[in-house]
């Protein structure tokens, strides 16, 4: 929903927004990339349960296919002016492949991207209460900090 933003802040000429950081996104109605395959079942969010999300968001497949439901699906045209972007993806998550080819067609799109995998983890990793206090959550939380305090100026006292 937060690219989903922007590319209506875009088409509306404003308001303008000056960061964009992504935990894991959904970019993509999608269900077949290699993360979706390889992390199926038992890692957590599971395909069946991103299915599940999706029809509960919208089950007509030409909603499912507007670029603010699927903003991978953008040209990049569309996306050139994006505002610079952090994404941080878990390894062991179906969302990891959109959320790493969205870094890439937001770069192609000559977007400043930071992009962060982070090993051995998975979907919702910084939001659950019982990793909260892992190396994981840790350094998503430590680096997006950082990004954010680097590119505003603004820093912690």
């Amino acid at each position: 929903m937060a690219a989903a933003m922007v590319l209506m802040s875009k088409m509306r000429g404003g308001p303008s927004i000056q960061k964009l950081l992504l935990y894991y996104p959904v970019t993509n109605a999608c269900f077949e990339t290699p993360s979706y395959c390889q992390y199926a079942v038992d890692y957590y969010l599971y395909r069946e349960g991103m299915k599940w999300f999706w029809q509960q968001y919208t089950s007509s497949l030409e909603d499912r296919n507007q670029i603010t439901a699927s903003p991978l699906r953008a040209g990049t045209d569309c996306l050139k002016g994006f505002p610079q972007t952090m994404i941080i993806n878990g390894q062991a998550d179906v969302l990891r492949s959109e959320g790493e080819a969205f870094g890439e067609k937001l770069r192609c799109a000559g977007v400043e991207v930071t992009a962060l995998r982070v090993q051995g983890t998975i979907h919702d990793f910084v939001m659950l209460n019982a990793l909260d206090q892992t190396n994981a959550c840790r350094i998503a939380m430590d680096a997006s900090t950082e990004w954010l305090n680097r590119y505003t100026g603004h820093g912690c006292t």
